[in-house]
């Protein structure tokens, strides 16, 4: 698989696109009327409406009932220790000032990416909740790039990407290649289909590895889960042979939060290669057979201090 060249960002002059304050006071009508219809018909109140100042598209300023709203079904689910530092964040300041980005579907309301907001203001028996409104349902897709309030790890994204893959198998046709920007990394599909089975797998231990083999596919959506499903086990045979080394090192008293990624780095075949394409299969296999011929008797205390840095299992 051929390394992509980073793309150079073209210098623009300050002030030179966009739109200007007077448009974007002028929202497109046509595109919103209906949509305003709907708000009233399900108990919420149009506040405003304006033209985005980057992409010039109809953004509408809503309150809705905050029982009409909900995450879309595919996000992460929510974090119980930050639901509650918003709840206090909203009662000491006694405001919420950071509407959610929202969109109709079907009888209701779904939210890309504030559930946090929505739980808390939800668990501080608020009756209304304040959004963006856009007409475009596909902003749904865009959860990782809209998620700004607290930080996906490698488990949430994966998760995320792989329930994401497969709404859109079942109401599109597409192939996996179309939505880079929507899935982000290729090996958060991989991953999501082996955190579908373990719960608890260190993604994160394999995630630097997977990122220079795993690459989107040009299938469709529905063949490339399938291929997502087979690697994912793949991942999963090797976390077994991984397991098996770092509970031998436990058992000669080794002890680090970092003795899977040690691992992982051990067995990995391309650690000092140079080359920017590999097989995934390959690569995966080369791996699973290192662990099982891994000699735990070669290994030191201080081998495995040096790893110090690298992202911990747990921390998954």
């Amino acid at each position: 698989m051929a390394k992509k060249k980073a793309v150079r960002r073209k210098k623009v002059a300050a002030g030179s696109t966009g739109l200007s304050p007077q448009q974007v006071r002028d929202a497109d009508q046509s595109r919103i009327g209906e949509l305003s219809s709907r708000v009233e018909q399900d108990g919420g109140v149009v506040l405003g409406a304006y033209s985005d100042p980057f992409g010039g598209t109809p953004v509408m300023v809503v309150a809705l009932p905050i029982d009409r709203v909900e995450p879309t079904p595919y996000q992460r689910d929510p974090s119980e220790p930050h639901v509650k530092r918003l709840m206090t964040v909203i009662e000491k300041v006694g405001r919420f000032l950071d509407p959610l980005v929202v969109v109709h579907h079907d009888d209701g309301y779904w939210t890309p990416n504030g559930n946090h907001r929505l739980q808390a203001m939800k668990k501080l028996g608020v009756k209304t909740i304040v959004g963006l409104l856009l007409p475009d349902e596909d902003v749904a897709f865009k959860i990782l790039a809209l998620n700004t309030e607290k930080a996906h790890n490698v488990k949430e994204k994966s998760l995320e990407t792989i329930r994401m893959a497969r709404a859109l198998a079942e109401r599109r046709e597409g192939r996996e290649r179309d939505f880079a920007f929507e899935f982000e990394q290729a090996p958060y599909l991989t991953l999501g289909a082996a955190y579908e089975q373990r719960k608890s797998l260190s993604g994160g231990a394999y995630h630097p590895v997977l990122r220079r083999i795993d690459d989107f596919l040009d299938e469709p959506m529905h063949k490339a889960i399938k291929e997502r499903e087979r690697r994912g086990g793949k991942v999963l045979k090797l976390d077994d042979a991984v397991a098996n080394v770092v509970d031998a090192l436990k058992g000669r008293g080794l002890t680090s939060p970092y003795l899977k990624p040690f691992v992982v780095a051990r067995v990995n075949p391309i650690r000092f290669s140079k080359s920017t394409e590999f097989d995934f299969d390959e690569v995966i296999d080369k791996m699973t057979g290192n662990a099982a011929r891994f000699n735990v008797e070669r290994v030191k205390q201080e081998d495995v201090a040096k790893v110090g840095g690298a992202v911990p299992p747990d921390e998954d």
